[in-house]
């Protein structure tokens, strides 16, 4: 017992050195990729260079030189000369100033951008709801549909002394949420139950998976819009007609639900063998096993496929400009058609990128996040 005291103090007066600066830190990284030797050197000063030229450019471009306002006839005539003269030294952030709304709400009426407006916090608020896990219960789908039957009226209106505002009217981010959220909400389960499909052993099932895998992904997807568009309404009964935004709708999901379901079923696959067995043991039925066991472990192990396949097809929604749905990046195009305004498109362009790079951006992280979360009990 003696001893044991005697070595514990020994232990506990050697105090721990840090490291030296030179082997651990910025400054050690920097030595070891930036500045290992003459020609590494090289190549990081003039990479530096390059981008302080750059940055320093950009800059003077972007807010130095700008023009944020110009004048507006009581006609609603804007008068560009200050930004053509200009010559491209300064960018005309007056193009987003004026054209904004438009941008954001497309043709929708001036007076109510308030209703699209609250749409887009609606949006967002359940995006945010919906990544935190304390909230990942069955009454979230309960919040889901009460918020998307709010979206609906207050798009739609006609109820509650809103005035009616028709599909032909939407435009801008709205459609673009609406297109990416209902289209990988509703195309997600539809591959969890394709996936499963494809590795049943019942051989009826099997092949309509196949082929409705193989078939949809045989194709792009302006062809499916395109067919939704155009060719869908000759097959129907005369005097039917379905909406427009609806049949886009519906060619989204099911183009992502192939390309998701082969994700999902990489992850089934990736599942060891051992899981079905121990799951089997269980005596647990089908669903239970599926859904309790072999479900997410699988996901766990797709989350950065099935996030890159979401920012694809969040992406991939500005394709319906095809077929006349007036989206973000059509409203953009759309705003710099008037004379005036023509000739400032960057501007438009980089602000409409950067719409799209924080919803990207947004969902990046947070996949990144939860892919760590899940697997801390598999980290050595």
């Amino acid at each position: 017992m003696s001893q044991i005291t005697a070595g514990t103090t020994l232990h506990s007066s050697t105090t721990a050195r840090t490291a030296p600066v030179s082997l651990v830190g910025p400054i050690a990284w920097m030595r070891t990729n930036l500045f290992a030797n003459w020609w590494s050197t090289a190549i990081t000063l003039a990479l530096g260079y390059l981008f302080i030229r750059l940055a320093v450019s950009f800059v003077d471009w972007a807010f130095i030189n700008a023009i944020w306002s110009v004048p507006v006839s009581p006609q609603g005539v804007a008068n560009t000369e200050a930004c053509r003269e200009a010559k491209g030294v300064g960018a005309c952030w007056a193009v987003i100033t004026e054209k904004h709304r438009f941008i954001l709400f497309g043709t929708y009426p001036y007076d109510e951008h308030w209703r699209p407006m609250l749409v887009c916090v609606l949006f967002v608020g359940l995006y945010i709801v919906s990544a935190m896990r304390r909230f990942w219960r069955w009454e979230l789908a309960l919040i889901w549909a009460a918020v998307l039957t709010v979206i609906g009226i207050l798009m739609w209106g006609g109820v509650f002394g809103l005035s009616y505002v028709p599909q032909e009217r939407w435009g801008g981010l709205p459609i673009t949420l609406i297109l990416a959220t209902f289209g990988l909400a509703f195309a997600f389960p539809l591959a969890i139950l394709v996936a499963l499909g494809r590795r049943s052993s019942l051989p009826a099932i099997k092949a309509l998976c196949v082929l409705y895998v193989e078939l949809i992904r045989g194709v792009p997807l302006i062809s499916l819009l395109f067919m939704a568009s155009v060719m869908f309404p000759l097959f129907l009964p005369e005097g039917m007609n379905i909406d427009k935004l609806l049949r886009a709708q519906i060619a989204i999901i099911l183009f992502a639900g192939a390309y998701l379901a082969e994700v999902v079923r990489a992850g089934l696959q990736a599942l060891p063998k051992g899981q079905y067995e121990a799951a089997d043991a269980l005596g647990l039925s089908y669903w239970k096993k599926t859904g309790l066991i072999i479900l997410p472990q699988a996901l766990r192990l797709v989350i950065p496929p099935l996030v890159n396949t979401f920012i694809g097809f969040f992406k991939d929604t500005s394709l319906v400009l095809i077929i006349g749905i007036f989206d973000l990046l059509t409203a953009g195009k759309t705003a710099i058609i008037e004379p005036s305004w023509q000739g400032f498109g960057v501007e438009v362009y980089i602000t409409l990128g950067l719409i799209y790079f924080m919803f990207c951006y947004a969902m990046s992280k947070y996949s990144a996040g939860l892919e760590t979360e899940l697997n801390k009990g598999r980290r050595r």
